[in-house]
């Protein structure tokens, strides 16, 4: 079956932005690899459990690696790299964000030793086209160019997974392992009227009334969107969440640090649209602004090769 390997900046990011895919994909029995960029060595911490961990890079590290390793296997991934521990020693450090508007963030003032923004893309490109030419997927995911909602290292890892592509790709270079092509790139995305009519479905949700009781908010459905929002035309290729719904609410109950307030519990699909997305539960981040979590995953496809879907991914016709 087809192969799939997927490029993040952070631990958390593979659950968030394309767990579905990846536990559809390791259930069908296809091959899986995960690429992290950052160990999250800024990312904020929550609840006071884990207070400790705040502001301590080193430690906080660590955490999220066992984090990382325990939403993996909940997605049914075994095999798994971190981007610097490819070729000559570094160590490619979490860059830190600052928010710059609504759902928005950029790059902070001053960045940390070892940002990984500040790498050479060539360096972590080549490591990365390594890592494409030895393991060979079919399909490469990463972000769409703004990465999400603009974190620095997403933007980066985009570029590095675009670049990395190309290296790997050219024949003349030496990477240890013949050039490779992959059939398709998918960049995660939401058709923006889906995200609008799901931030309004939040607000119904049964599940969310205690949530909101607790001190969560709900987002504004007429506010800016992220870049992740995209016209519902640039929509490519779907996957069905509710396949797989056990393995991403343990994905993300893993990453105990970044996400809380998981909650499960479908909204109705409205008669007579049994296709569109639904919300089927939610969670929040550290901004403790709840976040749907839809019936299906969306993406955005780059190269038309033939690709050997598993059941659950399907080709928006």
């Amino acid at each position: 079956m087809a192969g799939l390997l997927a490029v993040h900046a952070h631990p958390d990011d593979e659950t968030l932005a394309t767990g579905a895919l990846l536990a559809t994909w390791a259930r069908g029995g296809g091959p899986v690899t995960v690429v992290t960029c950052t160990r999250g060595e800024l990312g904020e911490v929550i609840g006071g459990e884990l207070a400790h961990l705040a502001g301590d890079g080193p430690a906080l590290a660590a955490h999220r690696e066992t984090e990382l390793a325990g939403a993996l296997a909940a997605l049914g991934v075994a095999d798994h790299v971190f981007l610097d521990t490819v070729g000559p020693p570094a160590r490619f450090a979490d860059s830190g964000m600052a928010w710059a508007g609504a759902g928005r963030a950029g790059r902070v003032a001053h960045l940390p030793d070892d940002a990984f923004v500040a790498v050479g893309l060539d360096d972590a490109a080549g490591r990365l086209a390594r890592v494409l030419r030895d393991r060979r997927p079919d399909v490469v995911v990463t972000y769409e160019p703004g990465g999400g909602y603009g974190h620095p290292d997403h933007i980066r890892a985009h570029d590095v997974t675009m670049r990395a592509l190309e290296l790997a790709a050219d024949v003349r270079l030496d990477l240890g392992a013949p050039a490779h092509v992959p059939s398709a790139v998918l960049w995660p995305v939401v058709a923006a009227d889906a995200l609008r009519a799901a931030y309004a479905a939040l607000a119904v949700l049964p599940v969310v009334g205690g949530l909101l009781a607790a001190g969560l908010t709900l987002p504004d459905p007429g506010g800016p969107l992220p870049s992740v929002a995209v016209p519902a035309a640039q929509v490519d290729v779907v996957v069905d969440v509710t396949r797989v719904l056990d393995a991403v609410a343990a994905a993300l109950a893993a990453h105990r640090t970044q996400v809380h307030a998981i909650a499960l519990g479908a909204e109705r699909a409205a008669p007579g649209a049994p296709d569109r997305a639904v919300v089927v539960g939610c969670y929040a981040l550290s901004n403790n602004v709840l976040a749907p979590l839809l019936s299906r995953e969306s993406y955005r496809r780059v190269g038309a090769g033939d690709v050997d879907w598993p059941a659950g991914v399907r080709p928006v016709a």
